[in-house]
């Protein structure tokens, strides 16, 4: 398969029908029955697991004013990385819908910025400009949209070890009931696909529907590897279910990989 017809099948895979930026790269695929955008999904081969990060998101909820007020180095380490200064993806600046790899070089240093290969769809390469490449906890991939040129964003993708965040302060690691407390809702999901993710379908009217900046949040789950193997007879991918569903809820799914999209 080349290059450019792996790009179509990842951009179908990622977006479910959600349109791309531009598409004068790529061939039309066929439109979706629905013209409602969707959030965007991948489809990756296996990778290490994040792991879950105590306290979750409404830590701040949990502390007391006093540790509220402490020093950064006493504040839990979730809190600090969550306040460190460029690890943070926004629909904006370097990461806008008109970036280019130039842009990102001149931000980040060029000393920090290959364009390499990244894992794609069923077992692909896909070319990409790699953020801190050798730092696994630094690493971030920007896929673009004119390849030639490296330019036009078409999707981000926090993964492994990554400790970036998203926007709305979303994070690998995030407990489910978190990201549906940050979502403001429950939403829909596919239950868990031979690499064991679970990817989210559609937000429901929440808020990680719309994102300032005109980008698409795309969220892959991940079970707890002791999750009774009760509860996965009943999550498998070919069912669409609610992530408030007892029996998803009992595989203790965390955040695993945030695609962020055009």
């Amino acid at each position: 398969m080349n290059n450019q017809c792996i790009r179509v099948t990842l951009a179908m895979l990622m977006f479910a029908g959600l349109p791309l930026a531009s598409r004068a790269q790529l061939p039309e695929p066929t439109p979706p029955p629905s013209d409602r955008m969707q959030t965007p999904t991948m489809k990756r081969p296996p990778r290490a697991q994040p792991q879950p990060m105590q306290p979750d998101l409404d830590e701040t909820e949990q502390l007391s004013p006093r540790q509220l007020t402490q020093t950064p180095r006493q504040v839990p380490a979730k809190l600090s990385r969550a306040a460190s200064a460029g690890r943070a993806v926004a629909c904006s600046g370097v990461f806008a819908k008109e970036s280019t790899h130039v842009k990102l070089a001149a931000a980040f240093d060029a000393k920090n910025i290959v364009f390499g290969e990244v894992d794609g769809p069923d077992g692909s390469k896909l070319n990409a400009s790699i953020l801190f490449p050798n730092d696994p906890k630094r690493r971030l991939e920007v896929l673009w949209q004119d390849e030639t040129a490296r330019s036009g964003t078409s999707l981000i993708v926090i993964t492994a070890q990554s400790g970036w965040s998203a926007p709305k302060g979303l994070h690998l690691g995030m407990s489910l009931p978190a990201l549906e407390r940050l979502n403001g809702k429950s939403f829909k999901l596919t239950g868990f696909d031979k690499d064991n993710f679970a990817a989210v379908t559609d937000w429901q009217g929440g808020v990680l529907e719309k994102v300032p900046g005109g980008c698409k949040i795309g969220i892959r789950l991940s079970p707890n590897p002791k999750a009774p193997d009760a509860a996965r007879a009943d999550v498998t991918s070919d069912k669409e279910l609610q992530s408030n569903d007892a029996h998803f809820r009992a595989m203790g799914p965390i955040v695993g990989e945030i695609i962020i999209g055009y």
